[in-house]
């Protein structure tokens, strides 16, 4: 026989106040009342089971905002013979309530929440703080995952003197969370103070057990790019696209720059007017030099490009992934820059090992036993 679902009478609960706080909760945390409902709704279930052993899945929650209910129910079958308690009642039992119950019938029993256990209380209030909880950390994850790979401007809350680390509030829209700046990627010589405000460049965005994890930078490569997209129009339209960069934190930064008008000179419109806009960059990086060279498909010209300051004779590709440049004996030191540094950006940036020499060798001894700045071009000048 088809089972009928009874209700039995109930008792409404005034449940007036239990729907303002949600709605307080809504307009101060930003969480949707649906979100606490459920949790609201899966606590209250949770602690009943825990106090009631023998509860499976007869027990629902049935919470009406417009009617400003909540009421809590327990099914039980009518049998003729009670085997668990909790999910059945006997036929005498249940017509005591509702006169109509048959054998079969499914009857509803109103719980009444002052009827839980104390410790069934305590699960339910803890199962509701945990649900807001998670929906305050997926909130933020979800704000600031959108911020992934984008410059956000933080304020230092603190420093630490022994590991150097650096603890950084960052606010995205209605959201802040706090990241922490290692060592490792902060600019090698920048003094950072708590209560400064410092721009961060977000790396990733993870989720952690104590809510979402910010990993951001001070020496990443595209740090600069994002600072050259604020400063410059034309990179932020796409008029201007960056192709390559090379950074050194703190030192030197290569930057090659291409755009598609013939109109538009990417290396000018990244300049400015007067050097602005290059300046404001360069300003934000205390101090680190920027070279902004034209991208080319050619590799000659790009790599002779990249290796500015330095004038550049001749490029000859190699092998793949290898070029030699010849360059003038006067101009060896400056192609190779300071530790081999602009030699390696070089390199970087063009994704190509670069062979350095001076034209007064241009080609490398065949036995051991060459000059020592043959030797020295070679070696730097390759990456």
């Amino acid at each position: 026989m088809a089972k009928k679902k009874i209700a039995a009478k109930s008792t409404e609960l005034d449940a007036k106040e239990f729907f303002a706080a949600i709605s307080d909760i809504e307009k101060e945390k930003g969480i949707p009342k649906s979100y606490m409902l459920e949790k609201i709704t899966q606590a209250l279930i949770a602690a009943y089971k825990r106090d009631h052993e023998g509860i499976t899945d007869n027990v629902v929650v049935e919470a009406h905002e417009e009617l400003e209910t909540v009421r809590m129910f327990v099914k039980k079958d009518v049998v003729e013979v009670v085997d668990n308690p909790q999910t059945e009642i006997s036929l005498e039992d249940a017509q005591k309530a509702l006169p109509r119950a048959q054998l079969g019938d499914v009857l509803r029993i109103e719980i009444k929440p002052k009827n839980f256990g104390r410790i069934a209380a305590q699960t339910a209030r803890q199962v509701i703080i945990q649900g807001m909880r998670e929906a305050e950390r997926g909130m933020i994850f979800d704000e600031f995952s959108a911020k992934k790979h984008e410059i956000l401007t933080g304020t230092v809350t603190r420093v630490d003197e022994r590991s150097g680390s650096v603890a950084i509030r960052l606010t995205s829209g209605s959201e802040f969370t706090d990241a922490f700046l290692s060592a490792g990627e902060q600019v090698k010589g920048e003094v950072i103070q708590e209560g400064d405000r410092v721009r961060v460049y977000v790396v990733e965005v993870r989720q952690a057990s104590r809510g979402p994890q910010v990993l951001i930078s001070r020496t990443h490569p595209d740090l600069v790019k994002r600072l050259f997209e604020l400063e410059v129009p034309e990179i932020y339209d796409g008029t201007v696209v960056v192709k390559s960069i090379a950074r050194e934190a703190g030192s030197r930064t290569k930057l090659a720059v291409w755009s598609a008008d013939e109109n538009v000179d990417p290396i000018g419109a990244c300049v400015g007017p007067r050097g602005q806009r290059v300046n404001a960059v360069v300003t934000e990086l205390r101090g680190e030099k920027v070279d902004i060279i034209k991208y080319s498909d050619d590799p000659g010209q790009y790599v002779a490009a990249a290796l500015a300051p330095a004038d550049v004779i001749s490029v000859v590709e190699l092998e793949e992934g290898k070029c030699r440049v010849v360059v003038p004996d006067d101009q060896l030191s400056l192609a190779i820059g300071k530790e081999g540094q602009n030699a390696r950006l070089a390199a970087r940036l063009t994704g190509l090992k670069i062979d350095i020499r001076p034209a007064s060798a241009p080609e490398p001894p065949e036995e051991e036993g060459g000059s020592a700045e043959d030797s020295r071009a070679g070696e730097l000048g390759m990456e």
